[in-house]
C-alpha cells in the first residue's frame, strides 16, 4: 500500500545515559516513545532503536562515531524527522540537525505536537499555545542568519539595531501576555461553572490513570458515552464530564482526565494543571492502572507523583482499580485476582469485557452514601478566614448578612465539616 505522500519519514531514538541514576527501562521507555509518535497522525515511525551513552555530549548528546553510524541509517531510510525521547538542548538540537540533514525534535516538542493536535476546549487549546510559547522561546539560539542579521529602525519593528532574536523574544513574551490576560477569563467562567456544580448535590469521581491505561474504556462502559477510546497515548486532553446514576446509590458526575506520563515536562504539568483541576474538586479519585504492563508500578508512581504535586491530599478517597485483567496469562490473572479480594482498595477488572465492574460501582455507592449534606452556619464578622475558606472549598449555596454577621448554608463531606471544625 502507498503511503500518503503528506506522510513524514520519522526514526525514534531513546537514548540510555548510564550517569543518570534516573533513567527508565529502556525497553518500555523506547515503546511508550514510539506510541507517542504514534499518537501524531501524519507520522510514519519507520524504525525505533535504544542508544546507549556513559554520558551526554553536551553540544551533540551523541559520540561522534555513533552520530555517523546513525547518519548512514536515517540516510538509507530516507528518514525526515528524528524523534529523540529525551531532553535535547537547542544547541545539541542545532549540530544534530546539521549533521543529519534531518529535523529533530525531543520529548517535550512531541509531546506538545500531541497537545496541539488533541486540544478540544478554549481553555486546552490556551494552556497548549503558552506551553508551546514558552518551549519556542528557550529554543531562540543565535544560530541562524536571519536571528543574526541586525534590524534597520522604521520604529514600530522594534528599535535601531535590535537583532531579529530579541524581536523574536519580545514578539513571544507580547503573545504569551495576550494569552495568559485570555485564560484569566477562561478559568474565571470555569470557576463559575464548577461554582454551580458545587451547588448541585452531585459527588464527583475523577478517573485517573497513565496514558493508555484503558480510562476512556472504563468511562464508555459506565456512562454509554462514545468518548474517543483508542489504543493511542493522549486520546483524550480536556476533562469529559457524564452524569452516571450508580446502581441503588446516588447520581454522580464522572469525570475522565487526561493520561499522565512519565518525565512530563514540567511546563507541561503547569499547562494542563487545569484539565486536571477536575480532580482537585474529587469525592473520590479512581486511579486506573494497566496492570497487564511490565512497567505498571512506575507508572502507578508516576501518577501518584503527579496528583502529589497538584496538591490532592492524601485523605482524599481513593480506589485502584487494576485493570486489563482480561490480558493476563492464567496465572497472573489469579494473582491479581486474590490480591484484590485481599485489599478492599483495589478493584481487578476488565473495561472492555465488564468483569469485575459491578464490585467497583458497588464500592464507590457505598463511599459516596452521605457524600454531601447540607448545613446552616452562624458565622460573626470577625470570623473572615472561616467564611474565606468556605468560599476557597467551593462550598457556599447561599449567604446572608445578618446583624452579627453571616448566616451561611453549605452543601459539604464530612471530612470538610471537620476541618471547618478545626480551624
Amino acid at each position: 500500500m502507498e503511503h500518503d505522500r503528506m506522510h513524514t519519514r520519522a526514526w525514534v531514538l531513546h537514548p540510555e545515559i548510564k550517569s543518570d541514576e534516573q533513567r527508565r527501562v529502556p525497553g518500555p521507555a523506547l515503546e511508550e516513545a514510539v506510541a507517542l509518535a504514534a499518537a501524531l497522525p501524519d507520522l510514519d515511525v519507520i524504525g525505533s532503536e535504544i542508544v546507549r551513552l556513559q554520558r551526554a555530549q553536551p553540544g551533540l548528546l551523541f559520540g561522534s562515531g555513533k552520530i555517523e553510524e546513525l547518519a548512514e541509517r536515517l540516510h538509507d531510510n530516507k528518514i525526515e524527522l528524528v524523534l529523540i525521547d529525551g531532553p535535547v538542548t537547542p544547541v545539541q538540537q542545532r549540530n544534530l540537525e546539521k549533521a543529519w540533514k534531518v529535523k529533530i525534535l525531543d520529548r517535550t516538542g512531541l509531546i506538545l505536537e500531541i497537545f496541539s493536535d488533541r486540544a478540544r476546549t478554549r481553555e486546552g487549546v490556551l494552556q497548549v499555545e503558552m506551553a508551546a510559547l514558552s518551549y519556542q522561546r528557550t529554543r531562540l539560539v543565535r544560530a541562524w542568519t536571519h536571528l543574526e542579521r541586525q534590524r534597520g529602525g522604521l520604529g514600530f519593528v522594534g528599535g535601531p539595531g535590535e537583532t531579529q532574536i530579541e524581536a523574536d523574544r519580545r514578539a513571544i513574551d507580547e503573545q504569551l501576555v495576550r494569552l495568559r490576560r485570555q485564560l484569566q477569563k477562561v478559568v474565571k467562567t470555569r470557576t463559575l461553572h464548577r461554582a454551580a456544580r458545587a451547588k448541585v448535590p452531585y459527588p464527583i469521581v475523577a478517573l485517573v490513570g497513565y496514558t493508555n491505561a484503558g480510562k476512556s474504556t472504563l468511562f464508555n462502559r459506565l456512562t454509554g458515552a462514545k468518548v474517543m477510546a483508542k489504543d493511542m497515548l493522549f486520546a483524550t486532553l480536556d476533562p469529559t464530564m457524564r452524569r452516571v446514576e450508580l446502581p441503588d446509590g446516588p447520581e454522580v458526575i464522572l469525570s475522565d482526565t487526561v493520561g499522565f506520563i512519565s518525565n512530563l515536562p514540567t511546563e507541561l504539568v503547569a499547562a494542563f494543571r487545569a484539565t486536571l483541576e477536575e480532580v482537585l474538586g474529587a469525592d473520590i479519585i479512581i486511579h486506573v492502572r494497566d496492570i497487564s504492563h511490565e512497567d505498571t508500578e512506575a507508572q502507578a508512581q508516576d501518577v501518584e507523583a503527579i496528583l502529589t504535586s497538584l496538591g490532592v491530599d492524601d485523605e482524599r478517597p481513593r480506589l485502584d482499580v487494576w485493570n486489563k485483567i482480561d490480558l493476563l496469562n492464567d496465572e497472573e490473572r489469579e494473582a491479581a485476582l486474590k490480591r484484590a479480594d485481599r485489599d478492599p482498595a483495589i478493584f481487578a477488572i476488565s473495561a472492555v469485557t465488564g468483569e469485575g465492574v459491578e464490585p467497583l460501582l458497588a464500592e464507590i455507592a457505598a463511599k459516596l452514601q452521605g457524600a454531601r449534606h447540607e448545613e446552616v452556619l452562624s458565622l460573626d464578622f470577625a470570623e473572615g478566614n472561616k467564611r474565606a475558606w468556605l468560599f476557597r472549598q467551593d462550598v457556599v449555596r447561599s449567604e446572608k448578612q445578618t446583624d452579627d454577621g453571616f448566616q451561611i448554608t453549605v452543601l459539604w463531606t464530612d471530612k470538610q465539616a471537620a476541618q471547618f471544625a478545626g480551624l
